[in-house]
């Protein structure tokens, strides 16, 4: 299996953090050179190990931030 690149191109803002020191995190990240793309998923310190997370495309985001919006104003 080959080597997944990636670059995080902007550290949004840090959901959580669990006693051992990793955060959770919303990024927009570009993955093998790809166009960024809105992530959120839990990270090591440094960024040296990554857990499974969800990557959106902006119209995901967009939809998500919709759906989420309606479900505080209830």
């Amino acid at each position: 299996m080959s080597d997944i690149k990636f670059e995080i191109q902007e550290e949004l803002g840090t959901l959580s953090e669990n006693p051992k020191g990793w955060t959770k995190e919303v990024n927009l990240i570009s993955w093998n050179g790809a166009k960024p793309k809105y992530d959120i998923r839990d990270w090591a310190p440094n960024h040296e190990k990554m857990g499974k997370g969800i990557t959106l495309t902006a119209e995901e985001a967009e939809s998500l931030y919709k759906i989420l919006r309606s479900m505080m104003e209830d």
